[in-house]
């Protein structure tokens, strides 16, 4: 197949650019999606309607909503950048989170419905005690707002791109627009638009794929044909190395301790889990969930690999692999059809903000603030409630312009930033629900050499991101349970 993409074309890559209709496009959705949230503003009474929905959410809504919590603008324009540079082997990662959601159901979901509980470190606290309560509530907030942070950062490259804004100015749109509804409707508006911009962002993907394919002379047979030569449709990789990130080992067993992480320990998810009306219908969304991600991780790998037959010119000619998406939706797309990527893009970036702002929130009132002062009436505590979401929001603001000189691909940066506590926040949930010998001074102990552990992997050490959970995790709970036995058989002396 001749190279669709030569030099000379290259140099007019900014050739068409949006138009009035894609401008359009985008106004609308970002009009309509900001007064769709705030549609549930007069339903959030109490501190359940805010940060729980009052549990009246029903399974395949919550399922969407974990799908769009887990799908930020790093998972739209890094995945098929990172398979336009490599292959289908991230796929082995996204079956480990698959197989994670089924030991959460298992191990880690009863016990968060025993009781009546409005955050995961509720059940560390109800185990433990208040001080490794604080410790895991603080990590959370500590490593969410970080990884969240270079997260929005991301929308930056997509609108800077589309609109010709600069990126600080790009990232104060989104953040403004998405604080609007999640300040007034609390997590109902965050999880009933999460439904709608998951329908926009994965229709929107499809309608890009199918567009590639008409603009690859030849379509969906030569791309295939050009792509099996190459190697690019290889999901499976058995090697037994330790240093790659993508292989069947790493991969399922490291994304099966990423997600039993992420969606057991991570009030992002939690949150919405709690939000069901029983623990049913929460495992029920729950594992939905990994089938529908399944899919979405393919479709944006696929993505990634048509345009490697469109281009066929290294990523670097791009600046960064993360450009190479919206760069194309913005210089090839037909107008209308690029509004609407575009608008897509930005559905999954106010999903994902939504959904960390209002987690950050619940934690910092709940975990913190309440335990603090529990003479608070209800009616303060929904006023702190919105005054943190906004404090998070500049929180996040702040985070993500430290974020604009970070290198390589941000999706990346993103999944080992939240690596790095992922292995010690789980070690403490498996010590509690786990075993019974366990003790809050053990289990801090073990906490901190765990985290020790994976900050050290990712700054000291070359050992891929996938495996930093497991080693995290490992580590917490071997030393946190000999620790524990030493310090009982010393307090018996």
């Amino acid at each position: 197949m001749r190279d669709c993409f030569d030099n000379r074309s290259f140099a007019s890559v900014e050739r068409m650019g949006l138009n009035k209709v894609d401008f359009s496009i985008i106004a609308l959705y970002l009009a309509g999606i900001t007064l769709f949230g705030l549609r549930f503003r007069r339903k959030q009474r109490t501190l359940r309607d805010y940060f729980l929905a009052g549990r009246e959410i029903p399974w395949w809504a919550i399922s969407l909503s974990i799908v769009a919590a887990e799908t930020s603008t790093l998972t739209i324009i890094s995945i098929p950048g990172l398979a336009y540079d490599t292959n289908f082997t991230f796929l082995q990662v996204i079956m480990g989170y698959v197989v994670g959601r089924v030991v959460i159901s298992f191990v880690l979901l009863p016990h968060y419905f025993r009781g009546d509980l409005y955050t995961a470190y509720e059940l560390i606290e109800r185990r433990f005690g208040r001080g490794l309560r604080s410790l895991t509530a603080g990590l959370f907030l500590l490593t969410r707002s970080a990884a969240e942070g270079v997260r929005v950062y991301a929308v930056s490259i997509v609108v800077s791109i589309a609109l010709g804004t600069g990126q600080i100015t790009s990232i104060a749109i989104i953040t403004a627009l998405t604080l609007i509804y999640t300040f007034e409707g609390g997590l109902a508006a965050v999880i009933w638009t999460d439904v709608v911009q998951t329908a926009i962002y994965v229709g929107g993907t499809l309608v890009g794929l199918v567009t590639i394919a008409h603009l690859v002379p030849g379509g969906w047979g030569a791309i295939h044909s050009a792509a099996a030569t190459a190697g690019k449709l290889q999901v499976f990789d058995f090697s037994p190395s330790l240093w790659k990130p993508y292989t069947f080992w790493s991969g399922v067993i490291g994304g099966t301790f990423f997600t039993t992480a992420s969606h057991g320990t991570d009030q992002l998810i939690v949150q919405r889990l709690l939000a069901a009306r029983g623990q049913k219908q929460s495992a029920t969304a729950l594992l939905t969930s990994g089938v529908a991600i399944l899919f979405q991780f393919a479709l944006f790998l696929t993505v990634g690999i048509m345009l490697w037959a469109y281009y066929r010119v290294p990523s670097a000619a791009f600046g960064r692999p993360d450009r190479i998406y919206p760069t194309f939706i913005v210089s090839r797309m037909p107008h209308g059809i690029s509004g609407l990527l575009i608008a897509a893009i930005l559905a999954a970036a106010m999903s994902n903000l939504s959904a960390a702002l209002n987690s950050l929130s619940s934690s910092a009132i709940m975990d913190f603030y309440a335990r603090l002062r529990p003479q608070s009436d209800e009616k303060m505590k929904m006023r702190l409630s919105r005054l943190a979401t906004l404090a998070w929001a500049l929180v996040l603001f702040a985070l993500a312009v430290i974020a604009l000189h970070k290198v390589g691909r941000v999706v990346e940066v993103g999944l080992q930033i939240a690596s790095v506590a992922y292995g010690a926040l789980l070690g403490a949930f498996l010590l509690g629900t786990l075993t019974r010998r366990a003790n809050q001074s053990g289990a801090m102990i073990g906490m901190v050499c765990g985290f020790g552990i994976d900050l050290y992997l990712w700054l000291g050490t070359s050992v891929p991101w996938t495996w930093w959970v497991m080693i995290g995790t490992s580590a917490t709970f071997a030393v946190g349970w000999i620790c524990s036995l030493i310090l009982a058989s010393g307090s018996k002396l």
